[in-house]
């Protein structure tokens, strides 16, 4: 059974930063990618950023030179470094975790809020 846990969620106001993280534990053969999603009110879930196992990184627009995701593969840990908040960055953010070998799982964490006040 494979659980991510995530911690680091809060209120902060605009122009704060927040550090999110995620510990992945249990069965896990091999880790080719995680990721942080969010979804803000009355909206779709999105991908806000992406490491691979290669520790190449994408990030959705609208986060770019402002949040820096990483990972430390020794603690199965990736972590979301977000700076210069804005409102909009209010939603839950949620870890995701694609892991196996000839065969890929994905895993969801619980999400934890992050709101951003003006």
């Amino acid at each position: 059974q494979v659980q991510l846990v995530e911690s680091g969620g809060g209120v902060v106001q605009a122009g704060g930063s927040l550090r999110l993280s995620c510990v992945a534990s249990g069965n896990i053969d091999r880790i080719n990618s995680m990721a942080w999603y969010r979804q803000g009110p009355g909206e779709q879930r999105e991908l806000v950023a992406r490491i691979v196992a290669e520790g190449n990184t994408n990030y959705v627009d609208s986060v770019r030179g402002r949040f820096t995701i990483s990972r430390d593969n020794g603690e199965n840990t990736v972590y979301l470094q977000m700076n210069g908040l804005k409102p909009e960055d209010t939603g839950v953010y949620y870890c995701h975790l694609n892991a196996g070998v000839s065969l890929r799982f994905i895993y969801w964490g619980q999400g934890t809020q992050v709101t951003v006040s003006s």
